[in-house]
């Protein structure tokens, strides 16, 4: 695991072998660098102390967006799902990790030529690192959120159905935007002007008891968080609608909060200075946030085979 000067662990997958974190390097001319020619995913591991177990959430279905994301690109890897867990798994093992960790797949064009060009990188290199993560937003506490001035760009544009990493610039953009407001998050609106997500995070929303989210239509990621929510959901007679909301809906919403692999589920009292709800944590959010949080260490045996347990 970590040490207090290093904010990873110590050993990272790279170029076909795991070496220690701090060799994995790439040269400053690397397309990847230049252009954003990359996509990545995030996995959560959670640890358990008592049983010295650490679950991996979900990690098939990251896997599987991650070679969908290549795809969209017209790229591809080396390596199929299945060896990618197998990596994975081993590099949890080598590193030991005695806390919550976040796996970051990370694949990447490593040509060193001048210009954006994928015909000539359709071979990506695969990497993986890990750090410690607890709470990446606050999720005891409500989120005072802004919503942004830029645009999610559209799925013609750039597929943001897809963690690709060139697109994340448009993140960067407009959370900076939000916290030089003092606020400390952005929810983008689509060209439109619909809701579509946060600068790394999938919305939610409940009016008068039903839960609602964009569709994946509305130019975001599918969001694994996003899914499982809606399932969970679904399996405890909460009503959901998958469609488009207006950014006027926000305001006059009951609760709101985002998902997400970094974020998990972060509740928000406030959108554009307007009180959600009472701005207090909504019944429906506590209800979700608590059984999510189970359900992703194992404590829920009816969705255990969401959780790659691995002996640390």
């Amino acid at each position: 695991m970590a040490n207090k000067t290093t904010p990873y662990c110590p050993y990272a997958f790279f170029q076909g072998k795991f070496v220690k974190t701090e060799e994995a390097k790439i040269s400053i001319m690397a397309r990847a660098v230049q252009y954003g020619m990359a996509v990545f995913s995030g996995i959560r591991g959670y640890y358990n102390q008592d049983k010295r177990l650490l679950s991996l959430f979900r990690i098939d279905d990251h896997y599987q967006r991650l070679l969908n994301a290549l795809k969209i690109l017209g790229v591809s890897i080396q390596y199929n799902k299945e060896e990618l867990k197998e990596i994975t798994i081993k590099l949890a093992k080598k590193n030991k990790p005695q806390t919550d960790v976040y796996f970051r797949p990370y694949a990447y064009a490593s040509s060193l030529r001048l210009s954006p060009n994928l015909k000539e990188d359709s071979l990506f290199v695969f990497a993986l690192y890990s750090i410690p993560l607890g709470d990446y937003l606050p999720t005891n506490k409500g989120l005072s959120v802004l919503v942004s001035s830029w645009q999610r760009p559209a799925d013609n544009a750039i597929p943001g159905r897809g963690k690709i990493c060139g697109a994340y610039i448009n993140s960067a953009i407009a959370r900076k935007e939000a916290m030089d407001l003092d606020f400390e998050e952005a929810i983008f609106l689509t060209a439109d002007g619909h809701v579509a997500e946060g600068t790394g995070e999938n919305v939610f929303i409940v009016r008068d008891r039903v839960l609602i989210t964009p569709s994946e239509s509305d130019d975001i990621l599918e969001g694994i968080t996003r899914k499982t929510i809606i399932q969970l959901a679904k399996d405890n007679g909460i009503p959901v609608e998958i469609r488009r909301i207006d950014r006027s809906e926000l305001y006059v919403s009951d609760e709101a909060f985002f998902t997400g692999t970094a974020c998990q589920l972060a509740w928000i009292s406030k959108i554009d200075n307007r009180l959600i709800g009472s701005g207090k944590k909504g019944k429906i959010t506590a209800k979700l946030q608590d059984l999510f949080f189970r359900v992703v260490r194992g404590e829920e045996y009816k969705y255990s085979g969401w959780c790659n347990k691995i002996k640390i």
